[in-house]
């Protein structure tokens, strides 16, 4: 889809919903004057310690850095409101690897990588339109998180979010139903690289029941660039995720999910993959235990599923092993637990993660096994600004993989955040 066909579909949509005598009562500005003084400032500043014991890595990684955001966003002027922020990621020390600009830095190789490089920016800044009921359009740089962040996220773990460059179309209009549409040009990566793109989203989300949704969505990637087309692809997709109450103590959790990726634009033809994941569980008052099975395929032709723009530290594990799926893809079996103790939220999950297809191993013959990993996570609210975290993660390697080694690696976290 090239600019022209989006901003033509875009129109084609806001002129369904833009009907005369419809849009919604809301507070607006007199002035411009009075859009900006009675806007609404936004204040955060969080500051962490990472430790990483990699193997093959002579040194321990150790990052203390410090991320500081001051953002206003103004009050709406005939149904037009600006929100601008700024940020700035410090870091304290420099021992360890940042991969800035995406790329390792050869004077810190010795170090393992810990992607929170230092930089200076707009975090986002984009004009937002509320003049049709029950919609927002942004124009401008932005963050967006869909679903279960699986494939579109803004990566917020890492001190450097995630952002795009574009334009979006939210409405809640229709009784339970949520669309989103997007198109981005560009998209600023955690590490600060900025890469060049047609992005085109579409996700449609419909509450079967207040604890239950229903997910359609559409996601086509066109990478720019001679080192990035031949991964272009779109991704087709439905999922099916929720709860259901049997008392007022007992729950049963469940999800289905399937997706089919293949080449789009310049991609090579070689794409052609699938995704599933199913998982189920109980919960119980503020505790709840489940077993998930995900699984990204790869192929004989040496391609497996990717999800380039989604929050990919929450899955595979918290230790960022798989970011980019190898390719003989994933088979990661899950096991999940969380609650509440007093006051606290901890989750913890044990992956058992495999190949999809069978791999060479170091030394010759075949194998299946990645490795598995266990992570903790204790998090706590001191006040309505004030929260931190301690988090944990442990990767141990089984067969020894002969494309790139997944070597066993300890990560360690502490965070303390301020939000206003």
């Amino acid at each position: 889809m090239n600019h022209r066909l989006s901003i033509s579909v875009f129109s084609a949509l806001l002129t369904m919903w833009a009907l005369p005598g419809l849009a919604e009562d809301v507070a607006q500005a007199g002035s411009l004057k009075e859009a900006i003084i009675e806007g609404k400032p936004t204040i955060n500043f969080k500051l962490r310690y990472e430790n990483v014991n990699q193997d093959g890595k002579s040194e321990t990684g150790e990052a203390f850095t410090l991320r500081s955001l001051i953002g206003w966003k103004t009050k709406p002027f005939h149904d037009v409101s600006i929100t601008a922020e700024v940020y700035g990621l410090s870091p304290l020390n420099d021992d360890y690897n940042d991969l800035k600009k995406g790329s390792p830095l050869a004077s810190r190789t010795k170090y393992p990588v810990i992607a929170d490089p230092e930089d200076y920016d707009f975090h986002q800044l984009y004009l937002e339109w509320t003049g049709i009921p029950d919609s927002s359009i942004k124009l401008g740089r932005q963050g967006m998180v869909l679903d279960n962040w699986r494939y579109v996220g803004d990566v917020r773990f890492r001190q450097n979010w995630q952002v795009f460059n574009g334009l979006s179309f939210v409405n809640k209009s229709l009784p339970n139903t949520e669309i989103a549409l997007a198109h981005y040009e560009q998209v600023k990566q955690i590490t600060t690289k900025i890469q060049d793109a047609n992005i085109d989203i579409a996700n449609v989300k419909y509450n079967i029941t207040p604890s239950t949704s229903l997910v359609g969505y559409g996601y086509f990637v066109d990478w720019n660039g001679k080192a990035l087309e031949a991964s272009s692809n779109k991704t087709l997709g439905l999922r099916l995720d929720g709860s259901q109450k049997l008392n007022d103590s007992w729950k049963v959790l469940y999800t289905a999910e399937y997706a089919k990726q293949d080449d789009y634009k310049d991609g090579s033809k070689l794409i052609d993959n699938d995704y599933y994941r199913v998982g189920a569980g109980a919960g119980y008052g503020d505790w709840f235990l489940r077993v998930d099975q995900e699984k990204l395929s790869g192929n004989s032709n040496g391609k497996a599923f990717q999800t380039p723009l989604g929050t990919n530290h929450l899955f595979q594990g918290w230790a960022d092993v798989f970011l980019v799926t190898p390719n003989e893809g994933i088979e990661d079996t899950i096991l999940i637990a969380g609650g509440k103790v007093m006051d606290a939220t901890i989750k913890a999950e044990y992956h058992f993660i495999n190949s999809d297809r069978n791999f060479a191993k170091v030394g010759g013959g075949t194998g299946d096994k990645y490795g598995k990993e266990f992570d903790l996570g204790v998090y706590y609210k001191f006040t309505k600004q004030i929260s931190a975290s301690v988090e944990y993660a442990n990767f141990k390697e089984d067969d020894e993989y002969a494309g790139t080694r997944k070597r066993d690696i300890e990560k360690f976290w502490l965070t303390a955040i301020y939000a206003f």
